[in-house]
């Protein structure tokens, strides 16, 4: 229970709060970073390894933002993206395969640079605990 500001019995008024920086809806003043849907991190867009950052470089979770082109935010569903598997191109760059949680769409980005090894090991073994997995990621690929 949040306590109360009492001066012998009466409410005192509160102080004022500091400034803090707000964004205001879809026009974000704040044009190089975004929170994370799932562990609400601070992300920046700028990452080695990629031009166009929609993943948490921590947890893998991202946004269904493009729709064709990496990068083009010209998708309408904006629904939760989880990571569902790894890819890896013929030229060895990985792959993170993302499912839409709303629509079902699937799409693949690049790993960056700074994203979590742990987390994308992780992902990468996923197939060999769980069999449901494994078919899963055959019918993805």
């Amino acid at each position: 229970m949040p306590r109360r500001n009492t001066v012998r019995g009466r409410a005192q008024a509160r102080r004022p709060q500091r400034h803090k920086d707000v964004r205001h809806g879809q026009g974000r003043h704040r044009a190089h970073e975004f929170r994370c849907v799932e562990c609400r991190l601070e992300v920046s867009t700028d990452a080695p390894g990629t031009a166009h950052r929609n993943h948490c470089p921590n947890c893998l979770a991202s946004l269904h933002v493009d729709r064709r082109v990496p990068g083009d935010r010209a998708a309408t569903c904006r629904g939760r993206m989880e990571a569902v598997s790894m890819s890896v191109r013929p030229d060895g760059e990985w792959m993170i395969i993302h499912q839409c949680l709303s629509c079902g769409e699937l799409s693949a980005n690049r790993i960056a640079g700074d994203d979590n090894a742990l987390a994308l090991v992780r992902l990468a073994v996923k197939p060999l605990q769980d069999a449901r997995a494994a078919t899963r990621a055959l019918f993805i690929l």
